[in-house]
């Protein structure tokens, strides 16, 4: 169990972390659920009927890691588009898919970045350090799409853009100062891989 998960018996999976990979993780989430920032109606009481009709932008993030987390929906960066008005027209579907979807969006990865928090909050210490970890199916499953965001906003800082990229993060040198986040965003695919198979029937 040591570094991944394994499936508990009757469904979810369970993991045996130390101290630091607590902390990190931790830390991480935290870090995850700044960058989404509040949901609308945070500082306001909240009116069920103005939620349901809320808007959200219609541009896409500034900052990089928040464009690789709602990225547009009508364009593919592989293929550029074939005329301007083509381009013109992707932008509005995108702009119109993204106002509507955009802010449950953004509730649902808040909400699994802080069940990833809860959890690991709830921990009972082992005498060595560390704890355990046990997730239900439906945490597992939470936990499964907050590690993914987390390599996304990770990827989006290191400039991974595909395999290839991935590849040559093995062979950066110790003294390389994206080094520690080089090691967490491969760590955190680890986990993410092993909690994949859990998942599996």
């Amino acid at each position: 169990m040591p570094g991944h998960f394994e499936p508990l018996p009757g469904g979810g999976a369970a993991v045996a972390l130390d101290d630091v990979e607590i902390s990190i993780i931790r830390s991480l989430a935290v870090q995850l659920l700044e960058l989404i920032g509040p949901g609308p109606g945070a500082e306001a009481p909240e009116d069920p009927l103005a939620e349901l009709f809320a808007e959200g932008p219609s541009e896409p993030p500034a900052d990089p890691v928040l464009r690789r987390l709602f990225p547009d929906a009508y364009s593919d960066p592989e293929q550029a588009p074939a005329s301007p008005a083509e381009a013109d027209e992707q932008r509005a579907h995108s702009a119109e898919f993204r106002r509507y979807t955009e802010n449950d969006l953004r509730a649902g990865k808040r909400e699994n970045a802080l069940a990833v928090i809860r959890t690991l909050d709830a921990l009972a210490p082992v005498d060595e350090g560390g704890a355990v970890l046990k997730l239900a199916p439906g945490e597992s499953k939470q936990w499964l799409s907050a590690l993914n965001d987390l390599r996304l906003a990770i990827g989006a800082r290191l400039e991974i853009t595909d395999e290839d990229d991935t590849d040559l993060l093995y062979r950066l040198p110790d003294e390389d100062p994206r080094k520690p986040m080089v090691m967490a965003y491969l760590w955190l695919g680890g986990l993410q891989e092993t909690l994949v198979t859990t998942l599996m029937p």
